[in-house]
């Protein structure tokens, strides 16, 4: 019996990764994601918290530092909405709660901008 020779292409394919399992990597890495509780903020850090929070004007580019499903998350952005009422922030199109603000700090604009 003779073998027909195999083009470099489907050569090439036989030694591609093959992921048998979709997603599977994606699981793993959050499963290896470690949760924190969410920190009780002392009441004097709180006051500076909000103190900080008075500050901020929409279209202020800001910094937060917040809690999001069982982790500390970094965002920097452009606040698009300030609900003051509601107690909310939002950067671009992300909403943050006030009460799961860790840390927030306004960018001062740079000299060349």
């Amino acid at each position: 019996m003779e073998h027909r020779k195999m083009c470099r292409q489907d050569r090439a394919k036989q030694f591609m990764p093959f992921a048998a399992l979709k997603g599977y990597p994606e699981a793993l890495r959050r499963k290896e994601k470690i949760l924190v509780p969410k920190k009780e903020l002392a009441p004097d850090y709180q006051e500076e918290l909000d103190r900080e929070f008075q500050k901020i004007r929409k279209n202020d580019m800001v910094s937060v530092i917040y809690f999001c499903h069982g982790e500390y998350r970094k965002m920097t952005g452009l606040v698009s909405k300030i609900d003051k009422n509601m107690r909310k922030l939002t950067i671009v199109h992300m909403e943050i709660p006030l009460n799961d603000l860790y840390a927030v700090r306004r960018e001062e604009a740079s000299a060349d901008g």
